[in-house]
């Protein structure tokens, strides 16, 4: 077999996806328009109908779906699903690969690899960064840790997924990396819409705010870069110059915008975080150091 060949084989690979939540039946179309023959299998058989329609063949067991591939794709709602989905077939599951792009913690992720080799499978973990509807665009991209050799075994199929952007051997940090950016997502997420019921008590309506907010939020990285070469190297460097910013004036700013939402009536759950952040700083002596300083906090709560 030449390379030509070699390489439209593994492209037309069987795989399995179990889970078909939204994002697995993305990920199972996407893998059909490539041409790859894929079996599913869910818990509710109903949810099949559409990819099944589209090409998909349903398993009437999770075994079977396993037996069917050796590149197996779970997309679940935790990893205790995994467990309660896949321990009738952990006969069925020495020689495959498992990918878990479900989300959970990096503990019960290293946990699961240890279940997955102790029933001889391979396990990489997975965190996809887009919604459903983006999964196979170009604007898709996915975390994997694991084996370095399933990771490049598989590559051809996962790349079709979103862009792999592979982290290392530890099977934990595909899932760090996935919390962390849900870290920052999330928390925009309620800014904003902290920011949009600030505003609404001014009779603004949402739709006179959001574009205001996405804008400012759109040019907050830009801002972060500003003044650093590599973004994060003074923080590596435990360094926090104060001369574009310090803890004082944010903690202030921090001030503000709880005095604010508390004569708005709003929730405070959101800005009191915040302002804990800057006065811990504050309190501990780093009020001329740069905003960055609040991470020793974080790092070490009281």
């Amino acid at each position: 077999m030449n390379e030509q060949q070699s390489h439209t084989t593994r492209q037309n690979s069987a795989v399995t996806v179990i889970g078909l939540g939204p994002m697995g039946q993305a990920m199972t179309r996407t893998l059909i328009a490539a041409g790859h023959p894929v079996t599913v299998w869910n818990r509710t058989a109903g949810r099949a109908d559409g990819v099944v329609a589209d090409g998909a063949t349903l398993a009437a067991t999770p075994g079977e779906a396993v037996e069917a591939s050796d590149l197996v794709i779970l997309s679940l709602t935790d990893y205790q699903a995994m467990y309660d989905v896949l321990d009738s077939a952990a006969p069925s599951l020495a020689g495959r690969a498992l990918v878990n792009l479900s989300s959970d913690t990096p503990d019960r992720t290293r946990k699961a690899a240890s279940w997955a080799a102790g029933h001889d499978a391979a396990f990489l973990a997975g965190g996809v960064m887009v919604p459903a509807p983006m999964v196979g665009t170009e604007g898709s991209h996915v975390y994997y840790s694991g084996p370095a050799e399933v990771m490049e075994r598989h590559r051809a199929a996962l790349a079709l997924l979103g862009t792999p952007r592979y982290l290392g051997e530890d099977p934990g940090l595909a899932q760090m990396m996935y919390q962390a950016q849900l870290t920052v997502f999330l928390t925009t997420l309620s800014a904003l819409m902290h920011a949009t019921a600030m505003l609404g008590t001014a009779g603004m309506k949402a739709t006179e705010t959001l574009p205001e907010l996405l804008s400012f939020t759109d040019s907050i990285g830009a801002i972060v870069r500003a003044g650093e070469e590599t973004p994060g190297s003074e923080l590596d460097a435990g360094e926090h110059p104060g001369d574009l910013s310090t803890v004082t004036m944010m903690g202030a700013t921090s001030d503000h915008i709880v005095e604010t939402s508390t004569s708005l009536g709003l929730d405070l759950a959101l800005p009191l975080a915040v302002q804990a952040h800057y006065r811990r700083a504050i309190e501990n002596g780093h009020g001329s150091d740069n905003w960055t300083r609040i991470i020793d906090s974080i790092r070490m709560p009281r």
